[in-house]
């Protein structure tokens, strides 16, 4: 899935044990290419995490209707894209992460 400045990637792995499959697990990536300074790549991460905290019942509603009954979890990347010199706002990294989880509850790959 592709967002404005975030793309998303992500799979259904099988587990071999039960455990909790209510929340994904999630990568955050921000390339030394796109942004070579460390403190803005930490500051878009922090940005990406909060994002995500707050949307939290979107990612469970998500893992739970891709992981199904069977022993799967949701793994999630969330890569960031944008090229502009100027950082997207919170609310903005915040209206992106949302976008992706329904997009990807949506998608039905099972």
């Amino acid at each position: 899935m592709k967002g404005r400045f975030i793309k998303a990637v992500y799979v259904p792995i099988d587990m071999h044990t039960r455990s909790n499959r209510c929340l994904p697990m999630v990568l955050y990536v921000v390339g030394r290419k796109l942004r070579p300074d460390a403190v803005d790549r930490n500051r878009i991460r922090r940005l990406m995490k909060e994002a995500y905290r707050h949307e939290k019942p979107a990612a469970r509603r998500c893992a739970q209707r891709l992981a199904g009954e069977k022993d799967r979890k949701l793994c999630i990347a969330f890569i960031f894209t944008g090229r502009g010199k100027k950082l997207p706002s919170p609310e903005r990294f915040r209206d992106e992460i949302r976008t992706l989880l329904t997009g990807i509850a949506a998608s039905g790959y099972q």
